[in-house]
């Protein structure tokens, strides 16, 4: 990311609480498997020190620092952050959303559901004010993303493709290449971003 205002919190939810408890998940998921901080690291990508200062509620992990967390331990964000889905149906309230991004002029991205496990399926929901932007370093092979516009213009960057989608527009987007969001526009933005990170499935738009 090229900004580090990722803030981790939850509506209505005290912010030391819900860090302390994705702290304590990650190093119950790294213990359950049987890793070293070492081994986490090399698999995930994320150095040493740093997940040592989430697992001491010390940092607080942006998104692409989840991502490559969550997919080393074999798990989906959505584990990290308890919003995942169980067998059977499960009402997750709104003061139980947490919110995984905080733009600078006051953006947000909030994690509303998700499966569990390494083929994970996430809901997310943006707004986004004007000149606000995110990047991401790319998501595992296999990765796409659907996109429902409600307000503004949201224009994306895949690799060198651009695309500008409008209110009332939907788009697809393979995602395992460097990519951005961002409003370039003068009003706020909002829409809707499915996630499907699919390891055992061919996946094509």
């Amino acid at each position: 990311m090229t900004k580090k205002v990722n803030i981790l919190t939850a509506a209505g939810a005290d912010v030391e609480t819900v860090s302390a408890a994705v702290a304590a998940r990650i190093k119950g998921y790294r213990k359950d498997r049987m890793l070293s901080l070492d081994e986490l690291s090399r698999r995930a990508g994320v150095s040493k020190g740093m997940l040592v200062e989430i697992e001491k509620c010390a940092a607080n992990p942006s998104i692409a620092i989840l991502c490559r967390i969550s997919a080393a331990l074999g798990v989906s964000v959505a584990d990290i952050v308890d919003v995942a889905s169980e067998p059977s149906m499960r009402l997750i309230a709104d003061t139980d959303i947490p919110t995984l991004w905080t733009g600078p002029k006051g953006g947000s991205a909030r994690l509303l559901a998700g499966t569990s496990g390494p083929n994970m399926i996430e809901l997310w929901r943006w707004e986004m004010q004007p000149g606000e932007r995110f990047e991401s370093p790319g998501h595992p092979q296999g990765t796409f993303e659907l996109f429902h516009v409600d307000h503004g213009r949201l224009t994306m960057k895949v690799g060198d493709a651009e695309l500008v989608v409008t209110a009332g527009s939907s788009a697809a987007a393979k995602t395992d290449a460097p990519h951005c969001y961002a409003n370039n526009d003068a009003t706020k933005l909002t829409f809707t971003m499915v996630v499907a990170e699919l390891h055992q499935v061919a996946t094509s738009l």
